[in-house]
């Protein structure tokens, strides 16, 4: 009888630890699911066609870090923005063409862009667009210390005035979209505006440039109101595409505004 009482406790506290264990397991997976901004990398779900799609931070929740992807639903209006992580040779056709449709746009440069091509630079400057901070080495923020996420930032601002003689605007575009609420925060108390897209494709890729017509095939049925737009300048695609693509959306009553539009 002793026996058996001692067998039953030993069997009680073996399935309370593995309920205990199951029980933790649990909870840190819940833990991950609603802090899911605390880390991540920007994404897009639910395009229906010519609606705006959904983010996996929610706008309440970015625009409390002074942080955007998207603009007023209601209005027909385009932020045409540009990452350049190196130049590859088609960024003054780009900037041709914004000039002859007077298209302003944002580039997001980091260092080693800034210093191998300054007259771009001015060029981007002077035609009035605006150029923002993609930080200096194209760091994930994320897994850097405070003092680092703060030296990617000023080091740019930095080597952009050195450069140019102006103040750069604070404006940044995380590398490859990576972000928490903590890279949110440093952010904006550095009075910054984070701006992620609601609309890209796969460009960046040189070895598997798109045709001209698959371009049009991904971009028009998910294009929106409010519609951040991510494009790299460092693609050859868009340097040819892009003319036609402004014209085109132009004609469907679509208008292009600066990022001091979406953020005021």
């Amino acid at each position: 009888m002793i026996n058996l009482n001692g067998k039953k406790i030993k069997m009680f506290f073996s399935i309370l630890i593995f309920i205990i264990f199951l029980t933790t397991i649990f909870i840190l997976f819940l833990h991950n699911i609603n802090a899911g901004i605390d880390k991540t990398q920007w994404g897009l779900g639910n395009y229906k066609e010519n609606k705006q799609p959904v983010g996996n931070a929610d706008k309440e929740t970015l625009k409390k870090y002074n942080a955007y992807y998207v603009g007023d639903e209601n209005q027909k209006v385009i932020y045409l923005t540009f990452d350049a992580g190196y130049e590859n040779g088609y960024t003054s056709k780009i900037l041709d063409t914004l000039k002859e449709e007077k298209v302003p746009a944002a580039f997001f440069l980091v260092g080693n862009y800034i210093e191998k091509n300054p007259d771009l630079v001015k060029r981007m400057i002077n035609e009035g667009h605006i150029v923002g901070n993609h930080t200096y080495s194209h760091k994930d923020l994320r897994y850097v210390s405070d003092e680092e996420f703060k030296k990617q930032l000023t080091d740019l601002e930095d080597l952009y005035k050195k450069t140019t003689g102006k103040e750069l605007k604070k404006y940044l575009r995380p590398p490859e979209g990576t972000f928490n609420e903590h890279t949110l925060s440093i952010a904006n108390s550095m009075g910054y505006k984070t701006i992620f897209w609601s609309l890209a494709y796969v460009d960046w890729n040189n070895n598997e440039q798109k045709s001209f017509s698959s371009v049009f095939e991904k971009i028009m049925p998910r294009m929106h109101n409010g519609c951040v737009m991510l494009l790299h300048s460092t693609s050859k695609t868009n340097s040819l595409v892009l003319k036609d693509l402004i014209t085109t959306l132009k004609k469907e009553g679509y208008t292009f505004k600066s990022l001091d539009d979406l953020t005021k």
